[in-house]
């Protein structure tokens, strides 16, 4: 039996407000972001982050489990990068100190998108130039792509078949926590004072 147009008005209007109702609620009790102050303005951490495997300067294989171990700002580049890259690891090199001296324990790591002229040794060398603690890590063109498209790394090699190629890339710093994984970014025009106070502010805030 068909139902009366009246009567399959209001079944409809009874779906709109159920479904608002749901809406309401979980956004009402959705559990409060312990980060928010944190974000200077950012919106949430969102979905970034994901399984990868990649491998150390010194031949180990590394997994994003591993970078969870401890608290890491991650960076993704290539060491052939003539200015935007090295600046940027070294931001992050003295913000990794700063909080050093505030007892805050950083892990800074550099993800190279260079699967070709960044070996392990080339890695090893850049972070002697960087940072005694900067993990650097690289892997085949698969690996890095699974990477860089857990945090949404967009990037793109010029010319392959040209030595001196340059990789435009995203240059966004990643924080990964522990217990939460990817909490914040922080982007090119953040200072290292500023990093590391935004950075403080997190690992200060860690649920327990």
């Amino acid at each position: 039996m068909a139902l009366r147009p009246k009567t399959y008005a209001i079944g409809a209007a009874g779906l709109v407000l159920g479904g608002l109702a749901l809406t309401w609620g979980a956004v009402y009790f959705a559990p409060p972001d312990a980060y928010a102050q944190c974000r200077d303005g950012h919106k949430g951490a969102g979905a970034l982050g994901g399984p990868f495997e990649l491998v150390s300067s010194t031949g180990q294989t590394v997994t994003e489990k591993d970078l969870r171990a401890e608290p890491s700002l991650l960076y993704f580049g290539y060491t052939y990068c003539p200015d935007v890259c090295p600046l940027d690891v070294m931001r992050n090199a003295q913000a990794v100190d700063i909080l050093q001296t505030r007892g805050m324990d950083v892990r800074p790591v550099f993800i190279s998108l260079d699967t070709v002229r960044d070996t392990p040794e080339t890695l090893a060398a850049f972070g002697e130039v960087m940072h005694p603690r900067l993990l650097g890590l690289t892997g085949s063109t698969e690996q890095i792509r699974t990477a860089a498209k857990a945090y949404r790394v967009l990037y793109s090699i010029d010319d392959p078949d040209d030595p001196y190629t340059l990789i435009s890339h995203t240059t966004q710093s990643y924080l990964v926590l522990p217990d939460d994984g990817y909490v914040g970014f922080f982007t090119r025009d953040t200072d290292p004072q500023e990093m590391a106070d935004r950075i403080a502010c997190f690992l200060t805030h860690q649920p327990r």
